[in-house]
């Protein structure tokens, strides 16, 4: 067994399984730093040809991953968050294509961004305790790091739009009932789980498991890159907003807010009409670019 790396984020290979740990404590929130490191980590798991599977996981008590970082984005604009999302999308993008499998064990909390990364994994394990979802609305913006082009992908448009649209909680046995996560076991039972099914995936012939994880996410995310720029391109001009403004500060401060009224004039591309992403359809049909 070899010695666990850098802080942040940990690699510890377990035999032909790389165990990637995020451990940024108290609660994994992911810091630009946070998401650099996984990246890092990710390709030494997929560029040591010893490692089979990874395993990520996280070291805080009650969270896998708390989402990104509030206090760092709160103050962006649009092209700071057009860089930030970029990280975060990085990360995801980083998990599919490398050419190993990636399972992740999910305790506690797991949402906004973690729940995100999650989504790009090839399967995910979670504890009884564990709970899923995308809050970003209750800050006044929107999932920007494959939230929106993933979970419908997973669970369907109608619970992703609920999801989505609400902020709302998701227990783990009921994200297993909607199809995305393989198996709910109990919080001791976790990484065990996690581990016997990557020693299992171990033993299959790489190759083949390589394409044929490459050949799953043709079938179910054809298309996935460009719905990922349309993403980023709404969530980054979600910043500087009165609502973005508002809501992240409120967050900060741990108190209400309360949004703004609906304006049909927003510049927020695609909600006067039918989005696109290579280009903008108004009510009357007509292309806005």
């Amino acid at each position: 067994m070899s010695e666990p790396s850098s802080p942040l984020v940990r690699l510890e290979r377990r035999g032909p399984v790389a165990v990637v740990t995020i451990d940024h404590p108290p609660v994994n929130v992911l810091s630009a730093a946070v998401l650099d490191a996984l990246v890092e980590r990710l390709g030494e798991a997929g560029a040591d040809p010893q490692v089979r599977v990874v395993v990520l996981c996280g070291a805080a008590e009650k969270t896998f991953a708390a989402g990104a970082n509030i206090r760092e984005m709160a103050p962006m604009g649009p092209a700071e968050a057009h860089v930030h999302g970029g990280k975060g999308q990085g990360v995801t993008v980083a998990i599919e294509r490398l050419p190993i499998p990636v399972i992740a064990a999910v305790h506690g909390s797991c949402l906004g961004g973690g729940c995100e990364i999650a989504l790009a994994c090839d399967f995910v394990i979670a504890s009884d305790d564990a709970t899923f979802g995308q809050p970003e609305v209750n800050l006044g913006v929107m999932p920007g790091w494959g939230g929106t082009q993933r979970l419908p992908r997973r669970v369907g448009a109608a619970q992703a739009r609920y999801w989505i649209f609400t902020g709302r909680p998701v227990p783990a046995k009921e994200a297993r009932d909607q199809g995305w996560v393989l198996r709910v076991v109990p919080r001791s039972h976790l990484l065990p789980e996690a581990m016997a099914l990557a020693e299992e995936l171990a033993g299959k012939s790489a190759d083949a498991l390589a394409a044929a994880k490459f050949s799953v996410q043709l079938a179910v995310d054809r298309g996935l890159s460009g719905g990922l720029a349309y993403e980023l391109r709404l969530w980054e001009s979600l910043f500087g907003t009165a609502d973005q403004t508002a809501g992240m500060e409120s967050f900060l401060a741990k108190r209400p807010w309360t949004p703004s009224a609906r304006d049909p004039a927003s510049p927020i591309p695609g909600i006067a009409g039918v989005g696109r992403a290579d280009g903008v359809v108004s009510a009357s049909g007509k292309r806005k670019n």
